[in-house]
C-alpha cells in the first residue's frame, strides 16, 4: 500500500490541459463555478477565496492531504471521520443497506440503528468503498490508437479496447486495486485512475427515516429543508489490510486521513468547500443535445418513473412488509423523477437551448471569418445536427428497449437465458465480462435476487403502461415486437396487450428455480426449439436492441470526434487570459474526485422572495404540525425539543438548533454525502441535494440560481447526542 496520494506522470502541458484556459462563452462563469479536478486545484487562488490552509493541505501529490479522507460509496461519496474507518454519508446514499438490514420485527427504516459496539455493526449486502490513489494522463496513448481510424463505429470499439486494456493491466486484484480510465473531455482528454477498493462496509447508525428522510419527496429538491439526512458507515479489511469479503475475522480500515469536526459550524457568509466524487454534468453539450434532453429522455423517465411509484404505493397500501420491499426503490425512482422535472421547467426557464443556438451561430461566424477555420471546421456544426437528427429518430425506441429490463424482471430473466446459453459456446475470453468465470457467480447471484424480489402485479402494470407507450411511438420508433401483438388481432390494443402479458410473461415458468437451471443447461438451438412465447418476444426484442445498438455506436463515434473538435476551435474562439487566482475551463464531471468552493448564501428564486441559507429545529416542529405524512416526527425529538436541550449545538450568531444550510457550491449527484468543509479544512456539514431551481445544474450552473444543501453539523451532533445517545460514536469523534 502506499502512503501518499501518488501522481504516476507529470500530466503534459499539452492541448489537453491548454483547453482548460477558455471560457465557454454564453453560459455566465464566476469563480464559484467549476468542479474542478485534481490536476486543477493548484490553478485556484483558494487563499483569496477564503481558505485559511495551506492549499497542500487540501490536495497533495506528493504528501497526504484532505482528499485521502474521502471515499466513493458507488453513486455516493463519504469520507471518513475516525481513525477507525468510521465513515459519514447521506441517509439516502445507506438507505439500501438500512432497508436490507430491516425486517418487520426490527424496522431499522422506522425506528433508526444504533450499533454501540464493534460487533453489533450490520454488513452491507455488496456495498463497497473506493479510495483514489493516483491518476495519470493516458490520451496520448488513446487518441494515439485511433489516429487513423475513420470509422466511427471502429473509433468507438478501439477506444473502448484502449480503455479496457489500460485499465486491466494498471489493477492489481492481490493489492486491492482496480485501475479506471475516465474521459475528462469528449475525444481529446483521457486520466488514469487508481481505486483502493474495500469490500466490506457495516451500517454503524442511522436515525429514523422521521429524521433521515424528514420531509420525504414533498420537500426533496426543496428549500427550505429540515431533513437530518446522515448515516453513518464503517470500512473494513482483512488482517493483512487487504480488500476482503465480510468476515468476522475483518479489522476497521486505518485510514492514511480522516476528517476534523468542527462543532461550532459555520454562519452565513463564511467560505466552504467540499471534495466529492460529483456524477456526470454535460455542460459543454451542443444545443442539439440539450433538445435531446429537453424533448425526449427527461420527460419519458419521469413519466415512467411517476407510474412506477404511484403503480408501488397502490400496491403497498397497508401492507408493512411490501411497503418495505418497496421503500428503496420508490426512493430511487422519485429522487429521479424529480430531478428530471426539475431539469425540464429549467430548462425552459433559462431557454437553455436558445441560449446554446445563439452561441453556435456566433461560433459558426468566426468559423466563417477565416478560411483555414472554415476549410477545418465550416462543416462541424451541421454534422453535429444531423447526427442529432439520426438520434432523434430512433429516440423513443431507444429509451424504451433500454428502459425494459429495469421494469420487467422476466423479460430480463429471459434475456439473461439467451445471453448466457450463447456465451457458454465460447472461449472464456471471448465472453461478454458478467459471464466470464471470475464474475458469473456474482451475476447468477443477481439473477436470483431478481426472482427472490418479485412482484407479478407491478411487473404486469408496468408492461402495460410500457406497452401502450409504444402504441403511441412515431412511425421512425416503433417497437416491432410490440407491434406484431397487435397484428391480427380484432381486440382493442388494451386487451391484446393484457392478454399477452398474462398468458406469456407473468405466467412464465421461468421464474421457478429448478426450472431456470435448467435452461441455463441447454444450448441456443434448445431454447430456440422450445418455441416458447417468452422467449420469441425477447429475441425479438434484442434483435431490435442490438440493431439500435450499433446506430448508437456508429453515432457515439462520431460524436466523440465532433465534440473534440468543438472543444478545439472554442478554444480558438473563447482564447482568454484567464484572471488570477481562477481555473480555466473545466471538463464535465464524470464520477471522478471533484473540488468545488463557493459561500453560505441564501437567493431570490422568485420576485419579492428571499431565502436565507439556514433553517431550525422549530421550523421541523412547524412542518409536523401540517399533520401530513412525510412531516411525522419521531415523539422522542418532540420531548426534547419541548424541554428545549439543545446543549452547545445551537448557532452563536442566531441562538437556534440548526439544521440545514444553502450554499452556492456547484454540485451535481454523486455530491451527495460529500463533506462540507470550512476554511480551516474541518466537517461542518454533509450535502444532500440542490434547490428545485438548481437541477439543472447538469446542464448549466448559474450563481444567482445554483444552491446546493447540506445538513448541518450541529444538527448532526445533536442527534446523535440528545436524541439517540450515541456515546461510542461521539468518544469516537473525540467529541
Amino acid at each position: 500500500m502506499t502512503n501518499h496520494f501518488t501522481l504516476l506522470k507529470p500530466i503534459k502541458l499539452s492541448i489537453s490541459l491548454v483547453l482548460f484556459s477558455f471560457i465557454l462563452g454564453m453560459i455566465p462563469v464566476s469563480p464559484e463555478e467549476g468542479m474542478y479536478p485534481l490536476s486543477e486545484i493548484d490553478k485556484i487562488d483558494l487563499r483569496k477565496a477564503g481558505l485559511k490552509i495551506d492549499p497542500k493541505e487540501v490536495y497533495n501529490p506528493n504528501g497526504v492531504s484532505l482528499v485521502d479522507a474521502l471515499v466513493s460509496l458507488g453513486g455516493c461519496t463519504g469520507s471518513f471521520i475516525s481513525d477507525n474507518g468510521l465513515i459519514i454519508t447521506n441517509h439516502h446514499c445507506a438507505f439500501g443497506a438500512i432497508t436490507r438490514a430491516s425486517t418487520v420485527e426490527n424496522n431499522y427504516l422506522e425506528n433508526g440503528f444504533l450499533a454501540k459496539t464493534l460487533a453489533e455493526e450490520i454488513p452491507s449486502q455488496g456495498g463497497i468503498c473506493r479510495i483514489t490513489e493516483s491518476y495519470q494522463d493516458v490520451s496520448d496513448i488513446i487518441l494515439g490508437a485511433i489516429q487513423n481510424v475513420t470509422d466511427p463505429v471502429e473509433r468507438t470499439k478501439v477506444i473502448t479496447q484502449k480503455i479496457k486494456a489500460l485499465s486491466d493491466a494498471a489493477s492489481n486484484e492481490k493489492e486491492s486495486i482496480v485501475a479506471e480510465v475516465s474521459e475528462m473531455f469528449a475525444g481529446k482528454t483521457y486520466i488514469l485512475f487508481k481505486y483502493r477498493v474495500i469490500r466490506d462496509v457495516r451500517l454503524v447508525y442511522a436515525p429514523p427515516q422521521s429524521i433521515g428522510n424528514f420531509g420525504g419527496e414533498t420537500d426533496n429538491w426543496v428549500w427550505p429543508r429540515h431533513t437530518g439526512d446522515f448515516s453513518l458507515m464503517r470500512a473494513y479489511v482483512a488482517p493483512d489490510g487487504k480488500a476482503a469479503a465480510y468476515s468476522k475475522d475483518n479489522v476497521p480500515f486505518k485510514p492514511k486521513k480522516f476528517l476534523k469536526i468542527n462543532s461550532n459550524g459555520v454562519e452565513e457568509g463564511d467560505f466552504v468547500f467540499q471534495l466529492g466524487y460529483p456524477g456526470r454534468t454535460f455542460r459543454h453539450r451542443p444545443s442539439q443535445y440539450m433538445k435531446y434532453q429537453q424533448d425526449y429522455l427527461l420527460p419519458y423517465i419521469s413519466d415512467l418513473n411517476q407510474y412506477a411509484i404511484e403503480t408501488m404505493q397502490e400496491l403497498s397500501a397497508g401492507n408493512k412488509e411490501l411497503t418495505l420491499a418497496f421503500a428503496n426503490r420508490i426512493k430511487r425512482l422519485a429522487n429521479t423523477m424529480k430531478n428530471y422535472q426539475g431539469k425540464i421547467k429549467g430548462l425552459k426557464k433559462i431557454n437553455l437551448v436558445e441560449q446554446k443556438q445563439e452561441e453556435e451561430q456566433q461560433l459558426q461566424l468566426f468559423i466563417n471569418s477565416e478560411p483555414a477555420l472554415k476549410t477545418k471546421y465550416g462543416n462541424l456544426l451541421e454534422e453535429i445536427r444531423i447526427v442529432f437528427e439520426k438520434v432523434n429518430q430512433n429516440a423513443q425506441a431507444d429509451l424504451w428497449l433500454r428502459q425494459l429490463n429495469n421494469f420487467s424482471p422476466t423479460d430480463s430473466l429471459s434475456t439473461f437465458v439467451l445471453n448466457y446459453t450463447e456465451d457458454m459456446q465460447k472461449p472464456d475470453a471471448e465472453k461478454r465480462t458478467v459471464y466470464q468465470e471470475k464474475n458469473i457467480k456474482q451475476t447468477l447471484a443477481a439473477m436470483e435476487n431478481t426472482k427472490q424480489n418479485y412482484n407479478a402485479d407491478f411487473e404486469e402494470a408496468m408492461l402495460m403502461k410500457m406497452f401502450l407507450d409504444a402504441n403511441d411511438f412515431k412511425e421512425s420508433s416503433r417497437i416491432l415486437a410490440v407491434d406484431e401483438i397487435l397484428e391480427g388481432n380484432g381486440v382493442n390494443p388494451e386487451e391484446a396487450f393484457q392478454s399477452f402479458i398474462s398468458s406469456n410473461i407473468i405466467s412464465s415458468k421461468i421464474r421457478d428455480k429448478e426450472y431456470f437451471n435448467s435452461l441455463l443447461t441447454k444450448k441456443p438451438e434448445e431454447i430456440a426449439a422450445l418455441q416458447d412465447p417468452l422467449f420469441i418476444f425477447t429475441r425479438k426484442l434484442r434483435m431490435q436492441n442490438q440493431v439500435s445498438d450499433k446506430e448508437n455506436q456508429k453515432n457515439e463515434g462520431k460524436l466523440n470526434k465532433l465534440y473534440g473538435d468543438l472543444v478545439d476551435v472554442k478554444m480558438l474562439w473563447k482564447k482568454t487570459n484567464m484572471p488570477a487566482g481562477q481555473a480555466g475551463f473545466i471538463p464535465d464531471a464524470n464520477s471522478t474526485l471533484r473540488l468545488t468552493y463557493g459561500y453560505i448564501k441564501g437567493y431570490n428564486p422568485a420576485d419579492a422572495v428571499y431565502m436565507e441559507p439556514f433553517t431550525s429545529i422549530e421550523g421541523v416542529i412547524e412542518k409536523s404540525a401540517t399533520g401530513g405524512d412525510d412531516f411525522v416526527i419521531p415523539d422522542k425529538l418532540r420531548t426534547v425539543y419541548d424541554k428545549k436541550d439543545f446543549g452547545k449545538y445551537v448557532s452563536k450568531k442566531t441562538g437556534k438548533l440548526p439544521v440545514a444550510m444553502l450554499y452556492n457550491m456547484d454540485t451535481t449527484g454523486g455530491n451527495s454525502g460529500s463533506p462540507v468543509l470550512d476554511a480551516y479544512g474541518n466537517l461542518v456539514g454533509v450535502n444532500f441535494d440542490r434547490a428545485y431551481e438548481a437541477t439543472i445544474n447538469d446542464f448549466a450552473w448559474n450563481e444567482s440560481y445554483s444552491r446546493s444543501i447540506g445538513v448541518d453539523i450541529r444538527y448532526v451532533l445533536w442527534v446523535l447526542d440528545k436524541f439517540s445517545g450515541a456515546e461510542n460514536i461521539l468518544k469516537e469523534l473525540n467529541l
